[in-house]
Formats: structure tokens, sequence, C-alpha cells
């Protein structure tokens, strides 16, 4: 079985971005950026990626985990020095190496997998990938013989005007055969800036008399390489767009595509519809059916099919089946919604389970809560859970009526079908079938419960 392994580049210090955090943890659309050159290089290889790091490389590795192989470039001496130091690792273990740099975070795996067949079919060392472009970005340009392999790589800085009309780039990505790799890297020379440059192993091929072959990116997005903020913006607007792309194919509707904001870990099911203005981050997934927004953020929620959400925030919370909410409602973590649950304007949920069809009209927050189906809190209703000290659980059952502004102080609990009056203080637990009212409220009666009546 062939081997192939990709070699990621990561360690550079990205003085240019201007920040803390290592240039290859900046998220785009929600995920560390070396995180999706990983993924490219995973599709196109066989074995575990190595990841070559050097500043920053604690919180690069604590980031990324640990199913990457890390190396250490101990000392910035360039891209040549960097792969150099995967040889001790690799060397003998695998019959290609694929090199690419861990801040290009467009470019897809399907790419590399076409750069890697090109090079198996390549009597030469190497093969490289291009992008024709106007705008040079700073990227070396590709001379080719009159055969159509490369002659050379030459840097923009070093780059006679001639050859820098040439609209030929050098991406970045390579794909070489393993044993000319190694011992190519211990004949790259020192450059005038004290460093040893993974370019140079083309004019190495050359004097080897082996070609050098290329092919040319169809999408030029896929060559956003990040050194400023400016273009991690421009790596965050393509990504985005990609994402939205995906999820439309997949039967989503997105009304304004360029004011909605789904990050990568996100599932969307067909027939949903998206508003503008709506912000869905984190691994949040979202069913079939669905109207989500506008003006809606969603975090590291889970969402089932045909539920409304309209103009509210969720983040870390649960909605089953059949839920509407909005506008203007707020569930915090732990928050869960069951099936036909309606949420009004101006509510919130922290840490609570709302049971089937309870109805929650407006104004009213609702902490540390267990609340059975059926259950009508009235608006202005409060959970008091919270004593300064510690939080304390509220139990309500079936069918439940609380009277508008009323205060549950915690812990308290409400047996089935139990009603209490507008502005009821409860201090004190009420049995099934109990009206209670004041401040604080008492039991002033026993009702009738309501027998259910089957349709004929």
């Amino acid at each position: 079985m062939t081997k192939i392994t990709a070699v990621l580049l990561a360690a550079g210090q990205g003085t240019r971005m201007k920040s803390d955090l290592p240039k290859v943890l900046h998220p785009v659309c929600g995920r560390p950026m070396a995180l999706y050159g990983l993924d490219a290089a995973r599709s196109a290889s066989t074995e575990t990626p190595v990841l070559v790091v050097g500043v920053g490389a604690a919180e690069v590795r604590k980031t990324l985990g640990e199913e990457v192989e890390y190396v250490l470039q101990e000392t910035p001496l360039g891209t040549g020095h960097a792969v150099k130091q995967a040889e001790s690792l690799l060397k003998g273990k695998t019959d290609y190496v694929i090199v690419t740099y861990a801040d290009m975070p467009l470019l897809r795996g399907s790419t590399l997998q076409k750069l890697v067949q090109a090079q198996i079919s390549n009597s030469g060392p190497m093969s490289m990938l291009t992008a024709i472009y106007d705008d040079p970005r700073g990227f070396g340009r590709v001379i080719r013989k009159t055969d159509g392999t490369v002659a050379e790589i030459v840097e923009e800085y070093v780059a006679t005007p001639e050859q820098l009309a040439v609209k030929e780039l050098n991406v970045g990505a390579y794909c070489f055969r393993a044993d000319w790799l190694w011992d190519a890297l211990h004949r790259i020379p020192m450059s005038k800036k004290g460093e040893y440059y993974l370019t140079d192993t083309v004019e190495l091929a050359r004097k080897d008399g082996l070609p050098v072959q290329a092919i040319v990116l169809d999408d030029l997005v896929e060559i956003i390489g990040v050194n400023t903020r400016i273009h991690l913006s421009e790596a965050e607007a393509a990504m985005r767009q990609r994402i939205n792309q995906m999820h439309m194919l997949n039967g989503v509707t997105l009304i304004d595509p360029a004011s909605t904001y789904i990050e990568a870990g996100v599932t969307i099911g067909a027939d949903t519809v998206i508003w503008p203005n709506t912000y869905i981050q984190g691994e949040t997934s979202i069913g079939q059916g669905c109207s989500i927004g506008p003006n809606t953020h969603i975090r590291e929620s889970k969402i089932g099919n045909r539920c409304k959400v309209f103009m509210s925030v969720m983040e870390g919370a649960l909605l089953e089946n059949d839920v509407d909410m909005g506008p203007f409602a707020r569930l915090r973590k732990g928050a869960r919604l069951c099936d036909h649950v309606h949420m009004g304007n101006f509510g919130e949920v922290k840490d609570s389970t709302l049971g089937p069809g309870v109805k929650m009209g407006h104004f009213s927050y609702i902490g540390n809560a267990q609340i059975g189906p059926d259950v009508n809190i009235g608006a202005g209703t409060i959970t008091c859970n919270y004593d300064g000290e510690k939080k304390h659980p509220t139990e309500i059952g079936e069918g439940v009526f609380l009277g508008s502004d009323t205060m549950l102080v915690a812990p308290v609990k409400l047996g089935e079908f139990a009603r209490t009056g507008a502005g009821a203080v409860v201090t004190r637990d009420i049995p099934a079938d109990s009206l209670a009212v004041g401040v604080p409220a008492r039991v002033v009666r026993t009702l009738e419960r309501k027998k259910k009546v089957d349709n004929p």
C-alpha cells in the first residue's frame, strides 16, 4: 500500500497579526484555521498528519489535540528547515510527502488529492500547485519550461520586471517523493537572509535533470493565506460563503446569505428557513422545517423539527419538536423546551425543563425548575431560585396554572393542577388541586379537577 503523509507548516511567528494568539489558532467561522488544513490533509493522505510548530507550540498542541504528530522547529530558519524537522519521524516510513501551510484554511482536500495523483504519475520528484491570478499577493512567480514543466520559482522581492509580469503564482502546496525529499533538504543552500527555502527544491530537481510538474487551481479562493487581520477577514468571508452554499445545496433556504452567519460545526435539516441577521455558532444542530430568525443568535444548541425561533437568543439549550419562541426570548445553558412549548416575548429560562405543551407567555424568568406538561406560566412569573449563597429547585406538576406576577420562592413544589392567584408569593409547597393566593400565598380552597372529554 502506498503511504502518503502530510506535513503542515505552523511554526511561523505571525508577527503581522499583532496578536498573542498563535496565528494558526485564529478562528475562521468558529474553528481554528489550522483544523481546516488538517482536515484537508487527512482526506488526501493515508497516515497521521504532522504539524511543524514553533512559537506558541504548547498552546497549539493543547488546542488541536493529539490526533496529529508534532515536531518542533526551535529556530525559525525557513520553510526548508521546517520540513527537515519531520525527517527523523518520517524517513523510511512513507512514500510521498504533502507539504502545505496551516494558515491556508480554504485549500480543499480534493485539491490535495489531485496534487497527490499528479505526483504519483510524475516521473520527477515533486509536483506543486499554482494559480493564475492578477493580484500576486506576495507569492513567488512560477517560470515554466517550453515543455510545460516548472523551471524555477522566483520570489517577488528578487524578481525582474519581466518575471513580475508573470501571472502564474506559487500557491505553497507540494507533493514530494519522500526518498528524494530527505536528500534534497540537506542540499538546500542558505539564502542571503540566513534561511533555507523549500522553493529551492525546484532548482535542485532541475540540476538533477528531473521534471517538476504543476497543476493549476480552478478556484482562486483556495489560495487565500492568512498573514494579516485583513487576510483573516477575507478568509472568514470566503469560508462563510462556502458554508452557506453547502447548506443551500442541502435544501436549506437562506433569505439573505450575505447577512447570515453560520459556523463550520452547524448542521441544518432540509426545508428550514434562515432569516437575515442570524448567527448560528458552535456544535449546533437544527432539524427540518424550522424557521430561524431574523435577528437571532444560537450557540451550542439543539433544535428539533418544525420549530420557530424569532428574534431570540439561545446558548447551550435544547428545543424538542414544534416549539415556538420569541420575540426577545432567551434560553441559557441547560434550558430544555419539550414538544409544543410556547415561549413568548421577554422570557428567560436557565437550567430548567418546560414539559410538553407548556405556555410561557411573556416577562417571566424560570431557573432551576422542572415544569410538568400543560402548565400555564402567567406573565411576570419569577422563580426566586437564588438566596445569595445557593440555588434551589422549583417543581411544578402537570396542568398547574400560575397567575400573573407569581413569585415562586425556592425550594418549593406545586402539585398537579394547582393554581395561584395574580401576585401570589409562594413560600411553601402547594398541594395538588389547590388554589393559593396572597403574600405569602396560602391555600384558600380545593379545586375540582376538570375531566378530559374525548371527542366522539
